[in-house]
């Protein structure tokens, strides 16, 4: 990997985020009065000059600056804002992929099918208007309660799950800071993502189910991202996709995500996750995976399900890594998906050198450069840690932009053990384990599922 090429300057990019903290800071306050010269949306209409979207979001600066403006103004807004920060992800994810030797795929992610009932859309689009205007120094309970009714309309509509579910999220955390005016500080840039991903979502056909094509061929996981939090966990193996009738290799993902009790930590999730995608015990056990009509969406989503799928040869991940994944070619991203956050490029990393400072930040130095390595995302539910990670010397892991700098997320490392090279992975555990802190830990999480299924009981009979 050419991770010198990281280092280098990006055109534009410090305006484009610029425009967009301009932006964000007006949230800050509000819409509702008239804005200042120069304010945040005249910044984002003065950053998409000559594109298609100019006149639309120029009127929407000015309807703003006057305190006067409506849904279909903070739509475009929404829209500008997304465009600028889809064109800083496209930057760095060239950048990446250059300096990864990779090729990307060419054809555009077509659009969804259209889907939901546009008067529910509208109904959320009028909560969102109603957030900007106040924004978030003006927020109480009954402003944010308002989504309340919208989430629940939402809820029956498979369709509209994507939309209700950051809804509701956000509503509980605009509700946690509520009232606005005695707030110290706030979210800002986080905020601003969630209201504008949900304006786009209101247009209809955004939040459609996905085009999808079917995938027959052979499938070698490289690593599992796991990602949880109080109330819910995540897991999503990163894969390279081998078609069987000889095309190039595609990289490619698989998700499982499930509702949990916050009781439930660790390894303890594997069991909630486990019995709805087999994949997660191929990948702890180091084989490959024979896909026969799974379906694949344009952006290389497997939309999983066990029975197009048979448990296949060992594949052992690095071999992986150092033989396929570098011809590899990379998925387009869906339009919404533009956003330097969603960043996250496998790539094979050796011959580096890792220290760590005073702080306990640990860092990869690859050719000259040093890479920051994310070590609170590696997980419990795992027996990779951040010492080993820091004794390594070689990893593959998903590259991501955060605060202004490249940063590496171990999935797995080779380290020496008993003057032994041993691989250790993130997911290990996926399939289950004899690891004794593992074991602890899954017995944990069995008896806290029991004490709850047994209460649940109770409530249900009374």
């Amino acid at each position: 990997m050419r991770a010198d090429l990281l280092a280098g300057p990006f055109d534009g990019l410090d305006e484009a985020l610029e425009a967009v903290d301009a932006f964000d800071r007006a949230l800050v306050a509000g819409l509702l009065r008239p804005q200042p010269a120069g304010a945040g949306p005249a910044r984002l209409a003065d950053a998409v000059v000559g594109t298609p979207l100019a006149a639309r979001v120029a009127e929407a600066a000015a309807k703003a600056a006057a305190g006067a403006a409506g849904e279909e103004h903070f739509l475009a807004l929404a829209g500008a804002r997304a465009a600028l920060l889809g064109s800083v992800h496209d930057a760095l994810l060239a950048r990446v992929e250059e300096a990864a030797g990779r090729s990307h795929g060419t054809e555009s992610a077509p659009p969804a099918a259209p889907g939901a009932a546009e008067n529910v859309l509208t109904a959320a689009r009028a909560w969102l208007s109603d957030l900007a205007r106040c924004g978030w120094q003006g927020l109480d309970h009954e402003v944010v309660s308002g989504a309340a009714e919208v989430v629940t309309a939402m809820l029956p509509d498979p369709s509209l799950r994507r939309l209700a579910t950051l809804l509701d999220g956000f509503a509980a955390e605009l509700a946690a800071s509520c009232p606005g005016a005695s707030a110290e500080r706030f979210p800002v840039r986080r905020w601003a993502d969630l209201w504008s991903r949900g304006m786009l979502l209101t247009v209809p056909g955004a939040a459609g189910a996905p085009v999808t094509g079917t995938a027959d061929g052979r499938l070698l996981p490289l690593g599992i991202d796991v990602q949880e939090h109080a109330t819910a966990a995540q897991a999503q193996v990163h894969a390279v996709f081998e078609p069987a009738d000889g095309s190039a290799s595609r990289l490619v993902r698989a998700s499982v995500s499930m509702p949990k009790p916050d009781t439930v930590v660790g390894a303890g999730i594997w069991q909630l996750l486990r019995p709805h995608m087999s994949l997660l015990a191929a990948a702890g056990e180091g084989r490959s995976m024979d896909l026969t009509g799974m379906p694949v969406t344009a952006e290389g989503d497997l939309v999983w399900s066990d029975e197009h799928a048979r448990t296949g040869e060992p594949a052992e991940a690095f071999a992986t890594a150092r033989v396929a994944l570098p011809t590899a070619v990379a998925h387009v991203t869906a339009p919404l998906d533009r956003h330097p956050a969603r960043l996250a490029v496998p790539v094979f990393l050796e011959g580096y050198t890792a220290s760590t400072d005073d702080d306990g930040v640990l860092t990869f130095t690859v050719a000259g450069l040093e890479l920051l390595v994310d070590t609170d995302r590696v997980p419990a539910a795992g027996p990779l840690t951040p010492e080993a990670v820091g004794t390594s010397g070689a990893c593959i892991a998903l590259v991501r932009w955060d605060a202004g700098a490249f940063h590496v997320q171990p999935l797995a490392v080779e380290t020496t053990v008993r003057r032994k090279v041993t691989a250790v992975h993130a997911g290990a555990w996926a399939g289950g384990t004899t690891d004794k802190a593992g074991v602890r830990a899954e017995k944990a999480a069995t008896d806290a599922a029991k004490v709850l299924s047994e209460r649940a009981g109770r409530l249900l009979r009374k």
